[in-house]
Formats: structure tokens, C-alpha cells, sequence
């Protein structure tokens, strides 16, 4: 972050300094909203959530080094005080963004943007310093927080942007407007709360490119005709990739490990690229990936020797856990919704080849009134791959699934579990040496426990 003094920030952000000794104090470093986050010089964002208020920890904060506390109240504290933290957030993002000058990239999608933005990043970060965003931190706290990391020497700002309603890629790209915009796919995730249906997912991924200024780049998925038919929805220049278009993946191949290869062709040529990241699908993020950073001057080979050396870098995306025993943990827990159910089902049945599969699977989320019926379509994929063991986890739509893999008559052996507690007992019970165990569920269902449990265990 830029240096500032805590009274040109309440002015920036509408506040007042109180606590203060000295307004003229600096902050010198990024902000954080997680008190163990603190650096030295930085600034803490005081945010309420459902069950911890961050003002209860903002002496903590300032103890170990934060300059001052970005808080809706007096907290006895050098503190600026705002009406609301997250407006003033953004406002602070939106004016220190306006006083540097780096690349700003925006991509968005229902699945893959994470893959995606760390691919992109590391590309990136061969030719200039580069910012992106931490884990998933793509929503309204999480992107002003990587806006205030950049500084004068950032040439990249790399931005993963997260819509759950329409409006809000407005309110991200208002507060760091993209000269590029990425858009991936539009899937089933959030679908409950956009409105239902994919037109209107689509709806709300398009407010990515309707940002874009006339002279800006929009990069879009040739092969996801409800991306295709944002083309009109943009002043700015287009960018294809997938299938036959500018950008694309030729020669697409996998190795014994389920990592793919392929020929990388760009406008300035063809070179050879092979990831270390399983599935047929990773493909595709990296073909993303590689159109923006040829959108941005890059050539062919440059960025196939970045997406060759890139590695995860995500906690919870098809991480791999190599126990002890031969039995190889697959953690995809962090999200699911169908797509990336799908891609993770069939990447670890690749991984594992003529080893026993087992799928620990929880809920979906947000999938409307098509959730049962998606739950479903999901337990019979698992028994057409051919796992040998599912165990789904919880009440209502996983018993959809564990029905319809029971139902599909393959030789899946189904088992149910209330919880991820009772997951781990039943699978730690199942589990064989050399398993290869996918461990997958929307967040909020816990079981990055349950893989993290699993992992341990030897």
C-alpha cells in the first residue's frame, strides 16, 4: 500500500480519526480484516460478521503493529471512524488504485477462477511485479484487501472477482475498474440466488465486461455459447480462445498422473506446455490464463514456459495428500456445484486409474429447485466412472445422490453419513491401501475438515 497519514484516509473515506495522537501518523502497509493478519504499519478493518466482531480485536491488532483500525466505533484505539467499514473500504481501494498505475485484470466465471488466477499470476509475475488475489478472496472485503497490497512498482493487478447476486461485479469493477476482463464460464453455481437459470447467471457474469472501457480488452470462452453471447454487451475489443479460436489448446494429451499437455497456440506462435495440476479441465483455465497474458503483450513462448513451471497454490483444489500407506487423498473441498463436481469426480478417477476410487461427497449449494434432481445426476456419475465406494454426507439432497448411485446398479458400495465427524469414522473404516479418495462439497458443508482428517491418517 501506498503510504498515507490517518487524516487524508478519513477524508478519503468520509471518517473521523479518533484515539489519534498524531492525525499525521502513517500507515504503511496493507490492511487486514483478520487480526492474526496484522503486519507492522498496517491497517485493520474492523468488520462485523455473524459470529465475531472484529472491534473486539482491534487492541490486539494495533498491539501487534497496526498503524490504526478502519471500525464504526471508538475502540480505545488509534482508529478512523466510518459509518460503514465495507463502503469505506472500497472507497479507500478506488483512491489509492487511482494514484498508481498498474495493469488491472478482472476475471470472473462460475468455476475455475481460482485455477485460473493463480495460472494467470505466475505467468505474470516472470515480467513484472504482480499483485493477485489471496486464496478466494474475491468478493467485497476480499478485493479492496488486494487493491491496498499493490504499490508504485506493481505492473500487474491480477483480480478474481466472485458474483452470488446480480450487481455484484458492478460494485467490484466500481471499485477497481479492469482494463482486461476474463470470463470463464457460466455454470450453475449461485444459481439460486441470480435467479434460477443459467441466462441469468450470465446476466450477472456480464457486468465484467460491460465495465470494460472502449479501449479495454474483454478475453471470452469461445466453447460457452452464454459467454459467446456477452460479445454484444461490450465497447471493448474481444479476445477469443477455445476451440478454433485465436487462442487455443491443440494435441491435448494426459499423462499416468492425470496431468494434461498440449500445444499452446497464441497469434505469435506455438510452443509445448505441461501442467502439474490433474484433470482434463485444467486445460481450459490454462488456455484462459494464456489469452490474457498474450492480450497483454506476452508471446507464445513465454507464457508456455510459465504455465510448465506453475504450481498450485490454493489450499482445497484438487490437492493431493500422499499418506503413508499408498492411499492418496484428493481434497477438492473448498466449493462444488454440478461443473466442478463433475471435473473433480472424473480428475481423480483419472488420477487413480485401475486403483479403487472412493467419493466422499457433500451438498451443493444454492441450486434451486433443481437441486435434488442435480444431487442425483451426480450419484450417477459416480457409479457410471466406475468408484467403488461412496459415502455422502448429510440430510436431504446427498440422500438424492446416495438413491441414484445405489439405483444405477454398477457395484458402487453407498454409504450414508449425518456429518463430516461420521465421515471420517466410516471412510478411515473403508479405506484400503492405495484408495485414491476425492473429498468434495460446497464450503459450508465442513468437509476440508473431513479431507484434512483423512490426510492425517495413516
Amino acid at each position: 500500500m501506498i503510504p498515507m497519514t490517518l487524516d487524508e484516509i478519513a477524508r478519503v473515506v468520509g471518517g473521523r480519526p479518533h484515539d489519534v495522537p498524531d492525525p499525521q501518523s502513517l500507515v504503511t502497509a496493507p490492511a487486514a480484516v483478520d487480526s492474526r493478519e496484522v503486519v507492522p504499519g498496517g491497517l485493520f478493518v474492523a468488520t462485523a460478521g455473524a459470529h465475531v466482531d472484529g472491534h473486539d480485536f482491534a487492541a490486539a491488532a494495533v498491539a501487534s503493529g497496526a498503524a490504526s483500525v478502519l471500525a464504526t466505533r471508538p475502540v480505545g484505539v488509534p482508529a478512523v471512524v466510518v459509518e460503514d467499514v465495507q463502503t469505506a473500504l472500497g472507497l479507500l481501494a478506488r483512491h489509492v488504485l487511482g494514484r498508481l498505475g498498474p495493469a488491472v485484470i478482472g476475471l470472473t466465471g462460475s468455476v475455475g477462477k481460482t485455477t485460473t488466477k493463480d495460472l494467470l499470476a505466475q505467468v505474470l509475475e516472470r515480467h513484472g511485479p504482480t499483485v493477485a488475489t489471496d486464496r478466494s478472496f474475491n468478493n467485497e472485503l476480499g478485493l479492496p484487501l488486494t487493491v491496498l497490497r499493490a504499490d508504485p512498482a506493481t505492473r500487474y493487478l491480477v483480480l478474481e472477482m466472485g458474483a452470488s447476486r446480480k450487481g455484484d461485479l458492478t460494485y467490484l469493477t466500481g471499485i477497481a475498474p479492469p482494463h482486461v476482463g476474463l470470463v470463464l464460464n457460466v455454470g450453475n453455481a449461485h444459481v439460486e440466488r441470480m435467479g434460477g437459470g443459467l441466462a441469468d447467471v450470465a446476466q450477472a457474469k456480464g457486468e465484467l465486461v460491460e465495465a470494460l472501457p472502449p479501449g479495454g480488452l474483454a478475453v471470452l470462452n469461445a466453447d460457452d455459447p452464454h459467454v459467446a453471447g456477452m460479445a454484444g454487451r461490450t465497447k471493448a475489443q474481444i479476445l477469443w480462445y477455445g476451440g478454433s479460436a485465436p487462442v487455443r489448446a491443440e494435441n491435448v494429451r494426459m499423462d499416468g498422473a492425470a496431468r494434461p499437455a498440449f500445444e499452446l497456440v497464441t497469434p505469435t506462435g506455438r510452443a509445448p506446455v505441461t501442467l502439474d495440476l490433474i484433470g482434463a479441465h485444467q486445460v481450459s483455465n490454462a488456455v484462459a490464463a494464456a489469452a490474457v497474458a498474450t492480450a497483454l503483450g506476452l508471446d507464445a513462448a513465454d507464457i508456455a514456459a510459465g504455465l510448465t513451471a506453475a504450481r498450485r497454490r490454493s489450499a482445497g483444489r484438487l490437492e493431493i495428500v500422499e499418506r503413508p500407506d499408498g492411499t492418496t487423498i484428493v481434497n477438492d473441498a473448498y466449493n462444488a456445484n454440478p461443473e466442478s463436481m463433475r471435473a473433480g469426480l472424473r480428475a481423480a478417477k483419472a488420477l487413480a486409474g485401475a486403483r479403487r476410487t472412493v467419493a466422499v461427497l457433500g451438498a451443493m449449494g444454492q441450486q434451486a429447485d433443481a437441486s435434488r434432481a442435480r444431487h442425483a445426476e451426480i450419484g450417477r456419475l459416480v457409479a457410471d466412472l466406475g468408484y467403488g465406494v461412496l459415502i455422502a454426507v448429510g440430510d436431504g439432497d446427498p440422500l438424492a445422490m446416495a438413491e441414484a448411485a445405489r439405483a444405477a446398479g454398477q457395484g458402487v458400495a453407498v454409504h450414508t453419513a449425518e456429518d463430516a465427524a461420521e465421515a471420517v469414522t466410516l471412510a478411515t473404516a473403508l479405506l484400503q491401501p492405495g484408495d485414491v479418495v476425492l473429498v468434495k462439497a460446497s464450503s459450508e458443508i465442513g468437509l476440508a475438515a473431513c479431507a484434512r482428517a483423512l490426510a492425517a491418517t495413516s
